[in-house]
């Protein structure tokens, strides 16, 4: 089965046997490079007692990443959050301020800052990253075109400080690899990358013949990999609904 943290552990030694360095996203926006790199970026949108799950993995395989956390209840558990900064991972904030004060960017602007605040009592975060709000009508990262993050001591943003030209970008948003028919707003224009994936398999195939480019940003969403049975099928027919909204709502975006 895809999307079980087996197959997830796969994926990341199969990565590692392709020699690939994995960086977290703040060193890479520091300047730290490789011939052959990942930028392993998780968003802890749901069950962010799955991130730990991950985060523990990778930290077995001396791996560090970075995670993005919500502000709200079920992605902002003050022990995971610590438990995960201990292992040496990346803490983020995965904002959408702009969204949860339908647009006003006075409010939202004060209450990014007051989160930011927050987050940093368990890393000095460096980096953010927007979550796509998908029912709002509201683009958390228009927030930027009247503020700057760099004013609050952010140095990167993935949809504005990575070319994606130049690096490959994989997401599981929509529980799939090729997702952004159901997609509103994780996902990002190139004309350099022409592959596709429906599966975690076809990419492990892929790297198993040196057949994926050396520069890679992958995004998973740790709610989606589970090896409980019962949680797996209850997010694979989840999903399955949640997809098929979010399709009719592309239509009105």
């Amino acid at each position: 089965m895809d999307f079980t943290l087996k197959t997830y552990k796969k994926l990341l030694l199969e990565l590692k046997n392709n020699c690939y360095n994995f960086l977290t996203f703040e060193q890479f926006c520091s300047g730290k490079t490789a011939e052959k790199f990942v930028i392993l970026r998780h968003d802890v949108d749901l069950k962010a007692e799955n991130s730990l799950e991950t985060a523990k993995i990778e930290n077995l395989l001396g791996i560090c990443a970075s995670y993005y956390f919500c502000i709200i209840p079920q992605s902002d558990k003050p022990h995971i959050i610590k438990q995960i900064a201990e292992l040496g991972h990346e803490i983020g904030y995965h904002y959408e301020d702009l969204s949860l004060f339908k647009g006003d960017k006075k409010k939202a602007i004060a209450h990014f800052e007051q989160n930011l605040a927050y987050f940093r009592e368990f890393y000095p975060v460096k980096t953010i990253c927007m979550h796509g709000s998908p029912t709002s009508k509201f683009d958390n990262r228009n927030i930027w075109e009247s503020y700057s993050y760099k004013d609050f001591g952010i140095i990167g943003e993935p949809y504005f400080d990575v070319d994606f030209d130049k690096i490959f970008y994989l997401t599981d948003t929509g529980r799939t690899w090729n997702g952004s028919r159901f997609s509103i707003r994780d996902k990002v224009e190139t004309l350099a990358f022409t592959q596709k994936f429906n599966t975690t398999q076809e990419i492990i195939n892929a790297l198993k013949i040196n057949n994926l480019p050396n520069k890679i940003m992958i995004t998973s969403h740790p709610q989606r990999w589970t090896d409980n049975l019962f949680a797996w099928l209850w997010e694979f027919f989840f999903q399955k609904t949640k997809n098929i909204i979010k399709f009719f709502l592309l239509l009105h975006f």
